[in-house]
């Protein structure tokens, strides 16, 4: 298991945020596009008890929503445009937005509750103090 130095926690936040093991920052924090490894592969921080859940698509929905909606009824009431021409515009948008940032969240909330000690990750924060 690492025993990183303690530090500030948007250190922390970043690495999860680009897919990085919160601990050391060299391993991978995800084996697949969404499924958090095991442990990581550089120190051997244990991952395996996180609990992410459905908080990152629930943070994805919002952030997209609040982007892309404003977005389409400002198009709307300025340039009139055909149904069709806002789900051309609108639903590859959507898409590339969600995707994007589903994993750079998940990651984010990963390293949120290791470095908050939070569902399994007790052991790992008293271990830095």
């Amino acid at each position: 298991m690492a025993n990183a130095q303690t530090g500030k926690g948007g250190l922390y936040l970043l690495r999860g945020l680009m897919g990085r093991c919160p601990a050391c920052g060299e391993g991978h924090l995800f084996r697949a596009f969404v499924k958090v490894a095991d442990a990581c592969d550089k120190c051997g921080e244990p991952f395996h008890h996180h609990r992410a859940d459905d908080f990152p698509a629930y943070l994805t929905i919002v952030l997209v929503g609040h982007v892309v909606v404003p977005l389409a009824m400002y198009v709307e009431i300025a340039f009139m445009l055909n149904y069709w021409l806002h789900a051309a515009i609108w639903l590859p948008m959507i898409l590339v937005l969600s995707l994007g940032l589903l994993q750079p969240l998940k990651g984010l909330i990963v390293a949120m509750q290791w470095h908050m000690g939070m569902h399994g990750f007790a052991a790992a924060k008293l271990a830095r103090l």
